[in-house]
C-alpha cells in the first residue's frame, strides 16, 4: 500500500501545478528571430530571396501582425506557395486597413512586371474567412492535405530547343491572371473601405486580376450598384446566390441575363419578387420567360429557393420545364399556386432525387391531396427534410398522403406547424412512420382538441395530456429515442409555444 502523503506536500504540489498552467509559454526562438529579423526592414526584404519557404507563414503572420507594410508588400510578390489565404489571417487578427491595402498592392506591384520573380508561385489571393482555417496553425507543412494544397508547382523538365535558321522568337504567351477569391454580401449603403479599395485594383489590372466570388448574397441595395460589382466579377465562379430584396419584376427581367451567365451556380435562392400593378399581361410574360429562360444554362443547380414570389401561379411549369438537371433541394415558400402548378410539380422528372422538400405557407387546402402525394412518393427513395408548414391542410388530405410518408425511407426530419390536424390523424402518422429508421425528429402543430376555442386559445393543460400519449406511444412501439415536439403560434404575439416536455412560452402566457 503506498504511503499516505502529508497534507502541505499536496497543497505545494498543486499551487507548483497551478503556476506552471498558468504561466504563458515563453516564446520560440523562431518567434524571436523572426521579430528580430522584421526591426530592419531593409534586411528582412533582402533576406525572402534565400529565405526557406517553410519560414514564409510564421514571418507573414509577425510582419502582418505588427503591421510592417513594406515587407508584407515584398512577402506577397515572393510568397512561394500557390495561394494565399489571407482571410483567415485577417480573421483571426482583425486586420489594419494600411495592413490589408499593403498586400493589395504586393499583388499589384507583382502584376506590373513584364518579368515575374524566380520564386514566384502565387496564383490565388483568398480572402475568404472561413477558407484554409488551419494553415497558419500548421505553417510548416507537417500536415499533408495543407501542404499539398499550398505547396509550389512542381515546374515541368525543360526541353532543349532546335536552332532553326531564319525564325524569329514568337510572341511571348500572356501573363497568367492571379484570381482573388472572395464572399460577398451587398447592403444598402457605401462599399466598405477594403472592398472598395479591393475593387479599384481589379479595374486597374483588368485581366491580370480576377474576382471570383463563390458566394453572393444581394440584399436592399441598388440595381445601380449591383450592375457595378457584377461587371467586375467572373460571374461563372459563383456557386451561391441570395437575392433578398423587394424588387418589381421587371428589375428582375434586367438581372436575369447576368443570373444566365453564372454557369457554376449550385444554389440560388430568391425572394420578394411582386408585379406592378402599371405592367400590361405582355410585358409581365416577356419578364417571366426572360427569367426562365436563364436555368437552360444552369447545368449544375442542385438547391432552388423561391420565397414570396407572386408571379409563380399558374407558372411553375414553365420555370420547371428548363431546369436542366434533377434538383436535390426544393423550397417554394409563402407563394400562390395552382392546383395545375402542384400536378405539374409532382410529374417533373426533376423532383425524383429530392432530398429536401418545403412548401411552407403554401395554401393547399382547397387542393385535392393527390399531387401532394405523388410527388412525396415520386421522392420517397431520397427525400431526407420535408416541411409543410403553414400549409392549411386538413385532417382528410393528410389521411391521403400518410402512406407516401410512410415509404420515405430516408426521411430524417418532417414539419407540419400551422396545418389543423386532429389527434386521431397525428396517431395514424405515428403508426406510419414508426418504422422509418432514420425518422429522429417529427415538429406536428397543436391538435385541434387541445384549443380552448374557436380563437385558436391553446389549453396548455389538454396539450401536455396529448403530447403525453403520443410519448406514450412511442416508447410502447419501441421509439423512444424519436423526438416528436409541438410548436404551435401564439395568437396574441405570433411567437410559438414549443413543448417537449414542457412548454417553452412566450411571454404572453407569463405571470405578470
Amino acid at each position: 500500500m503506498w504511503p499516505k502523503l502529508p497534507q502541505v506536500y499536496l497543497q505545494d504540489s498543486f499551487r507548483s501545478r497551478f503556476i506552471r498552467m498558468s504561466m504563458p509559454a515563453p516564446p520560440r526562438l523562431l518567434d524571436l528571430a523572426g521579430q528580430s529579423l522584421l526591426r530592419d526592414q531593409a534586411l528582412a526584404i533582402a533576406a525572402l530571396e534565400m529565405l526557406p519557404m517553410e519560414l514564409f507563414p510564421p514571418l507573414f503572420m509577425a510582419a502582418f501582425a505588427g503591421r510592417h507594410s513594406e515587407t508584407l508588400k515584398a512577402m506577397v510578390q515572393a510568397w512561394p506557395f500557390v495561394c494565399l489565404p489571407l482571410g483567415a489571417l485577417m480573421k483571426e487578427q482583425q486586420p489594419h486597413q494600411e495592413t490589408f491595402q499593403a498586400a493589395l498592392d504586393g499583388l499589384d506591384v507583382l502584376l506590373s512586371q513584364e518579368v515575374r520573380p524566380r520564386r514566384w508561385k502565387l496564383q490565388v489571393l483568398d480572402l475568404r474567412k472561413n477558407a484554409h482555417q488551419d494553415f497558419w496553425t500548421v505553417w510548416s507543412g507537417t500536415r499533408a492535405s495543407i501542404y499539398s494544397l499550398l505547396e509550389p508547382e512542381v515546374a515541368p523538365p525543360m526541353r532543349k530547343r532546335r536552332k532553326v535558321e531564319g525564325c524569329k522568337p514568337g510572341p511571348k504567351p500572356p501573363l497568367a491572371p492571379v484570381e482573388v477569391l472572395i464572399d460577398l454580401c451587398l447592403k444598402e449603403g457605401t462599399l466598405d473601405e477594403s472592398l472598395a479599395y479591393l475593387i479599384q485594383k481589379v479595374q486597374q489590372r483588368k485581366g491580370l486580376l480576377h474576382l471570383c466570388c463563390k458566394k453572393l448574397k444581394i440584399f436592399a441595395v441598388s440595381m445601380q450598384n449591383i450592375m457595378k460589382i457584377l461587371k467586375i466579377i467572373q460571374l461563372d465562379s459563383i456557386q451561391d446566390l441570395e437575392v433578398n430584396c423587394t424588387w418589381k419584376l421587371s428589375i428582375l427581367g434586367k438581372f436575369a441575363p447576368h443570373l444566365g451567365q453564372m454557369g457554376n451556380l449550385r444554389r440560388l435562392l430568391l425572394s420578394h419578387i411582386h408585379m406592378s400593378s402599371h405592367s400590361t399581361p405582355v410585358k409581365e410574360e416577356q419578364c417571366v420567360s426572360q427569367f426562365t429562360a436563364q436555368f437552360l444554362r444552369l447545368h449544375h443547380l442542385e438547391e432552388l429557393y423561391l420565397d414570396s414570389i407572386s408571379f409563380l401561379k399558374d407558372r411553375l411549369d414553365q420555370v420547371l420545364r428548363c431546369l436542366k438537371t434533377p434538383l436535390e433541394t426544393l423550397s417554394i415558400t409563402n407563394c400562390l399556386l395552382s392546383e395545375s402548378d402542384l400536378t405539374h410539380l409532382s410529374q417533373h422528372l426533376n423532383v425524383s432525387q429530392l432530398k429536401d422538400l418545403g412548401l411552407s405557407g403554401v395554401n393547399l387546402t382547397n387542393m385535392s391531396p393527390g399531387p401532394l402525394r405523388v410527388l412525396i412518393e415520386r421522392a420517397s427513395a431520397t427525400l431526407q427534410d420535408l416541411d409543410l408548414d403553414e400549409c392549411g391542410i386538413m385532417d382528410s388530405q393528410f389521411t391521403v398522403i400518410l402512406p407516401a410518408l410512410g415509404r420515405c425511407s430516408q426521411l430524417t426530419t418532417f414539419s407540419f406547424c400551422g396545418n389543423p390536424i386532429s389527434m386521431a390523424v397525428l396517431e395514424n402518422l405515428l403508426r406510419h412512420t414508426i418504422g422509418l429508421s432514420k425518422l429522429s425528429h417529427v415538429l406536428y402543430p397543436a391538435p385541434l382538441e387541445s384549443y380552448e376555442d374557436v380563437h385558436g386559445t391553446l389549453h396548455l393543460g389538454r396539450l401536455a395530456h396529448l403530447h403525453a400519449r403520443l410519448k406514450q406511444m412511442l416508447q410502447e412501439l419501441g421509439r423512444p429515442g424519436m423526438v416528436w415536439f409541438s410548436a404551435n403560434p401564439c395568437p396574441h404575439c405570433g411567437d410559438r409555444t414549443f413543448y417537449d416536455p414542457e412548454p417553452i412560452l412566450c411571454p404572453c402566457y407569463m405571470p405578470a
